[in-house]
């Protein structure tokens, strides 16, 4: 049985479902309309996303794998394909043969096969697909994970899409994981019509804050002299190193409270960034005979 959606890609009837992937990809950078100028190339771009819009999906493939170039009519996809003309949208067709279809592949195939008309509908697969095809949701969802540095300060966030399509976006200052970005004009492409790409953002943990709300929590180390008597450290913050003041007899657990250092929120203001005080202990080995034996004398 000929399954010429495989050729399409370039991969065998066994490839594994990245071996697809990665075989859309590799095409896609070849044949995409903005980096291919050959005016073919247009047209070979819209087989190939329409045959990974098949394979990739588990539970078309395996209708196309039992059904073969059977749904083309007999004849090849390629074929199939340079018979609608070069303002039919193939995915579009596929989706709908696919599932998009009232009766789906209950009543079987017509003698005739696929056959198309101008006026939109398509017949020859069970109860028909006429009444049922709409314009399809032209949005594209996916998710991104970003730094927790960058979710802090705002910034710029590389995203590469599954058609090779690659370029920045903006991160807002503040942003939190689950909020969702949108890009116009990246999604999917229908008669001049193009959706939106919805990006739903996670923010990755930081081994060096915890956030609160707006307000920021980090660990600083003090030593023991600094903490008993005094002194000032310097402390590493998002936006720039400061100077921290630590006063005598400062405990262990101890916040001092950066203003305004934290993540943004409404009305322009910030959150808080506090400093927790880990009061550094000296090794007892390191420290002179008369200085041992002063600290025993110390009461319990």
């Amino acid at each position: 049985m000929a399954k010429s959606l495989y050729e399409t890609l370039g991969v065998s009837e066994n490839a594994s479902a990245d071996e697809i992937k990665k075989a859309y990809r590799k095409l896609a950078r070849k044949y995409h309309p903005d980096i291919n100028k050959d005016p073919a190339s247009q047209e070979k771009f819209k087989e190939i996303n329409a045959a990974y819009e098949v394979l990739s999906d588990p539970e078309k493939k395996a209708k196309y794998d039992q059904f073969g170039d059977q749904m083309f009519g007999g004849q090849s996809f390629q074929d199939f394909a340079h018979s609608q003309g070069p303002d039919v949208d193939l995915e579009e067709i596929l989706r709908a043969m696919f599932g998009g279809a009232t009766g789906g592949f209950g009543g079987g195939f017509s003698s005739g096969g696929f056959r198309s008309s101008r006026s939109g509908g398509f017949s020859g697969f069970g109860g028909g697909f006429g009444s049922s095809y709409r314009t399809p949701d032209l949005d594209i969802k996916t998710s991104i994970t970003i730094p927790f540095i960058t979710a802090l300060l705002g910034g710029k966030h590389h995203i590469t899409l599954d058609n090779g399509e690659s370029f920045d976006i903006k991160i807002p200052a503040g942003i939190k994981t689950g909020k969702t970005l949108r890009v116009r004009g990246k999604g999917q492409s229908y008669h001049g019509q193009r959706g939106d790409l919805l990006i739903t953002v996670n923010v990755a943990p930081s081994p060096e804050y915890e956030r609160k709300g707006d307000d920021l929590y980090k660990t600083i180390d003090i030593p023991l002299k600094t903490a008993l008597f005094g002194g000032k450290i310097e402390i590493e913050t998002p936006e720039k190193k400061v100077t921290l003041k630590v006063p005598k007899n400062t405990k262990n657990g101890q916040k001092f409270r950066l203003k305004e250092k934290g993540f943004p929120k409404s009305g322009g203001k910030k959150g808080d960034l506090y400093l927790i005080a880990n009061i550094v202990l000296p090794n007892i080995d390191n420290l002179s005979e008369e200085l041992k034996a002063c600290l025993e004398k110390l009461p319990e």
